[in-house]
């Protein structure tokens, strides 16, 4: 004990020890001690000195420690003071004091220790196994030395851990451990180990992480929370951004619903905390990751649903429009909003409605437009208020043509201010930075929509008193072009930049408005002189952007001016400019190093306001026209002629292929048709073909039993003889018989001549059938196989009647002998008076007599079956007769029919969007809405409608 006394401090006589020499002992102590306690104090002392000789302990004791931990798993104490060693030597604690060098050296020493515990794959598996350990003094410092390892070697720990057996769902049980300091320590550790794995992210997430982070956060207060919820939330982040799985999985699980009170605000917020404020700026960010526009357009749209549908929307532009909040909050918050909006029609819909709390009440973008043209607003801010109303109107036309209709001169109302108004107020304002981002609003409105690219030329501007007033299009050209005190405002790039911005959008592709730019004398010699000076580094953007507009000017000109047609354009151009000239200042624009950042993302970040100077939307534009309108400026008259009647045969092209495609859509449409009918007829076919075997099998057994028959009477017949006494009697009786027989088999001539005329008409049916069948190329071989088989119908109908017939002949041949037989036995009666041969006689024609019963019973059947057939037949002529008649019918009434859907559907959109915004405004104004008798008075209406229509 006195060595240990040394070590930890006490006196002790002669030269003390240095401390590599005393880890050394120690650590063959820790190797040769058979007790558990010397092993015990053996470590205890490692830990104590880990932290002062980290390189030492690191480099002689970590295999000692790492073998402690394998064989001494009974002693938790052991096991505590063994992971505590481990985690100071591989821990890289930051410290404020130390400087660069020394946080460098031990970031390195770090990395070293962790690249010799985790050689061995094992080890890694081994800490994950003492995880499961409930002791303290255990579980805690396990935690910590996992932590510290994915901290310093990420990568290589997270693959480990990921083919580790039950790796993932061991450290996910830390988040149930009811001890706060495991659980908070926990959370750390799941950060590090979700950084950039999407499949330790998804295993994460399956493994309930989303229900037990918002359950932790709901428990720690929310927004109100502290440093606990801030690391739930950033593990939220780490589980979602840049995943679709997970975000699909959050959505599906309903969690954005649970989003939503983190976001409730009360009417006092003033003296937010920091940790309040990190938190709420948190929370934006994971509702921005649900929503953002680098994610699918199919997800991103179902999210903005769900966010609108559970009051999330709502909730946000409440804060928007509240007082007291912090700068930051309401900037993100901002951003937020614009996110969640962005395409959606319903969500820029409600956006357009949202009034701020004022008096009067004022829109929501026209306060937050007053606040992107204000210059003493933060710069973060007025960008924010530029990408929510760029947000606002990207993919909305109903939106960009409210807000040029704010500019029209039959819709100004002089007593309000309009987004239009502030919008031109920011576009002449002294502020450059107010000019172009009033400049790139007003481009947006226009984006992608002819219609208010057209309207927005109608707007005039009352320059000053006593001049007439001016087109916003032409106000704009001055200030680009005139040399008064405009010009001096207009002079810095940032202006002049916005200005050309918004012209090329204006102009492209809008024949019209190239003529109207095009009519002012002015435009094109200052466009050319602006392109063909040498100016400095600063300038080379406004020139590239002129010969931008320029070409625009020449892609887009429907020659309606005579002196400004393409070709008297191209050859300015050659011969002021030069056309290689022309295309390399049209080269400036991608060339800047600005424009590959506005490319990257929709939202405008800029360090500051100096680089604000592209727009996301319009690098697009200029990706689309750069190749297009070199090409134009190259090619020469005779090439355009070429390519305009290749454009023309093109068309008569297209045109022709529509029709193709209507004709192949009609054909289409019939050979379902006639598919249909063949299934149908093939399956009364089949029907029919079952009918007549049965039928042929009785008429087998009718014809075995007639051979019987007429051999029993030709013997008869043969051995007849003279007989005498009440023979009239009896022959009277055979003979009422005979005559029965006879009007029975005529019936039967007279139902035959009506079967082979029903028989002519469906052949008659056949061959038109074949006719029109022949017409349908696709559906030729179905109707072939069809007739094959009306035409085997028709021949099994045909000898079936030629059976009967032969029947009828052979009974009338029978009846005819049996009439021969009984005038012999009549006219023999003088010369024979035997009684036995009158016995014989009279016994020969009870059994005649019997045999001619026989007889009608069989006719009978025969008869059944005959009616049985005709109705066959009777039912496939009339299925042919209504195929044919409902043929035109149906194509008729599919046509009406769809058109009665689509104006009936745009009639219910329409009503069902005049009713819920009615209903959204009774609730703004404070009214109850009972959303379920509407819905059932509607759905009322709809079902009489409908009724209506099907009545029709």
């Amino acid at each position: 004990m006195n060595f240990f006394r040394g070590v930890m401090g006490g006196q002790a006589a002669g030269p003390q020890p240095s401390g590599a020499e005393t880890i050394q002992k120690l650590c063959d102590r820790v190797a040769s001690s058979t007790l558990l306690e010397d092993r015990r104090d053996a470590v205890r002392a490692l830990k104590s000195l880990s932290k002062k000789y980290r390189m030492e302990v690191g480099t002689q004791a970590m295999d000692h420690l790492i073998n402690i931990l394998q064989t001494d798993r009974s002693d938790s104490e052991i096991l505590g003071y063994a992971l505590d060693t481990l985690y100071n030597i591989i821990c890289n604690d930051e410290e404020e004091e130390q400087d660069e060098t020394a946080q460098k050296q031990a970031d390195d020493l770090g990395a070293q220790f962790t690249d010799q515990f985790i050689q061995d794959p094992e080890h890694v598996t081994l800490l994950l196994t003492l995880l499961e350990e409930f002791d303290f003094h255990v579980r805690w410092p396990g935690v910590k030395l996992l932590t510290a390892l994915l901290k310093n070697q990420g990568v290589q720990v997270q693959g480990i851990i990921l083919v580790s057996p039950m790796g993932v769902s061991r450290l996910m049980d830390l988040l149930a451990d009811s001890r706060e300091v495991i659980r908070n320590d926990g959370l750390l550790l799941l950060q590090q180990l979700t950084k950039s794995n999407a499949a330790i992210q998804k295993i994460v997430a399956f493994e309930n992480a989303f229900e037990r982070l918002l359950d932790i956060i709901t428990e720690e207060g929310s927004s109100d929370g502290g440093i606990v919820v801030e690391d739930c939330l950033l593990l939220l982040l780490n589980l979602l951004k840049n995943n679709s799985s997970n975000q699909n999985f959050f959505k599906e699980g309903s969690y954005i619903q649970r989003m939503k009170p983190w976001f409730e605000v009360g009417d006092d917020n003033s003296g937010w905390s920091a940790q309040k404020v990190t938190n709420l700026h948190l929370m934006l960010q994971l509702v921005r990751v649900m929503v953002s526009p680098v994610n699918s357009p199919g997800a991103t749209a179902s999210c903005q649903k769900s966010m609108y549908q559970c009051g999330l929307l709502q909730q946000l532009c409440t804060i928007l429009m509240a007082t007291g909040v912090p700068a930051d909050i309401l900037t993100e918050t901002i951003n937020t909003v614009s996110e969640v909006i962005r395409g959606s029609q319903v969500n820029q819909d409600y956006f357009a409605s949202v009034n701020a709390p004022s008096n009067p009440p004022r829109p929501a973008i026209v306060v937050l437009l007053m606040s992107m043209v204000n210059e003493r607003q933060p710069f973060v801010l007025r960008c924010a208020v530029l990408y929510c109303f760029q947000c606002f109107l990207y993919k909305n036309q109903k939106g960009q043509g409210e807000i040029v209709a704010t500019l029209l001169p039959s819709t100004i109302d002089a007593n309000s201010i309009s987004a239009g108004q502030l919008l031109c107020g920011g576009l002449f304002s002294a502020d450059s930075l107010s000019n172009w981002c009033a400049a790139v609003a007003l481009a947006h409105a226009l984006q992608d929509n002819l219609t208010q690219k057209e309207q927005l030329l109608r707007v005039q501007l009352a320059t000053s008193l006593g001049k007439p007033p001016v087109s916003l299009l032409q106000q704009c050209t001055n200030i680009l072009s005139q040399g008064d005190k405009i010009v001096r405002r207009g002079s810095k790039v940032q202006t002049r930049v916005g200005l050309l911005m918004l012209l090329c959008t204006w102009i492209s592709n809008c024949p019209i408005a190239v003529t109207h730019f095009l009519h002012n004398q002015e435009n094109v010699p200052f466009l050319t002189a602006q392109i063909s000076e040498n100016l400095g580094e600063d300038e080379r953007l406004v020139q590239g952007l002129c010969a931008l507009l320029l070409g625009i000017c020449i892609y887009y000109n429907d020659n309606s001016l005579e002196n400004y047609t393409k070709e008297k354009l191209k050859q300015l151009i050659e011969k002021r400019i030069g056309k290689e000239n022309f295309v390399e200042k049209l080269g400036f624009i991608t060339k800047h190093e600005l424009y590959s950042r506005a490319a990257q993302k929709p939202q405008p970040v800029f360090p500051s306001p100096e680089q604000m100077l592209f727009d996301h939307e319009f690098t697009k534009l200029v990706k689309e026209l750069e190749g297009v309108i070199t090409k134009a400026v190259h090619k020469s008259s005779e090439e355009e002629k070429k390519e305009e009647e290749v454009k023309k045969t093109l068309e008569q092209h297209d045109n022709i292929v529509t029709q193709y495609k209507e004709l192949i859509r009609e054909q289409d449409a019939q050979i379902q048709e006639l598919k249909e009918q063949v299934a149908s007829m093939t399956s009364q076919n089949e029907q029919m073909q079952n009918t007549l075997t049965q039928q042929l099998s009785q008429i087998q057994q009718h014809k075995d039993q007639y051979n019987i028959l007429k051999l029993k009477l030709g013997k008869e017949n043969q051995s007849q003889s003279n007989s005498q006494g009440d023979i009239s009697q009896v022959n009277g009786l055979q003979t009422e018989e005979l005559t029965q027989l006879r009007e029975e088999v005529e019936e039967l001539r007279k139902q035959h001549t009506l079967l082979q005329t029903q028989l002519g008409d469906k052949d008659a049916l056949i061959n038109t059938l074949r006719s029109e069948t022949a017409e349908g190329s696709a559906a030729g071989s179905d109707n072939t196989e069809l007739l094959k088989e009306l035409e085997a119908l028709r021949s099994q109908v045909q000898s079936q009647s030629a059976e009967i017939n032969q029947m009828k002949t052979e009974r009338q041949e029978l009846l005819r002998r049996a009439e021969a037989g009984s005038s012999d036995a009549f006219s023999s009666n003088d010369g024979s008076s035997d009684a036995a041969k009158i016995a014989e006689v009279e016994s020969r024609l009870a059994a005649q007599t019997t045999e001619t019963e026989k007889l009608k019973e069989e006719a009978k059947s025969l008869s059944e079956s005959r009616v049985e057939l005709e109705q066959q037949l009777a039912s496939a002529t009339s299925t042919v007769a209504i195929l044919q008649t409902e043929k035109a019918k149906l194509q008729t009434e599919v046509q009406e029919s769809k058109k009665e859907q689509d104006d009936l559907l745009m009639l219910l959109a329409d009503q069902d969007q005049k009713i819920h915004s009615l209903k959204q405004r009774l609730k703004d104004l404070g009214e109850t809405v009972d959303d379920e008798d509407d819905l059932d008075a509607r759905d009322q209406t709809d079902d009489d409608y409908e009724e209506d229509e099907d009545e029709d």
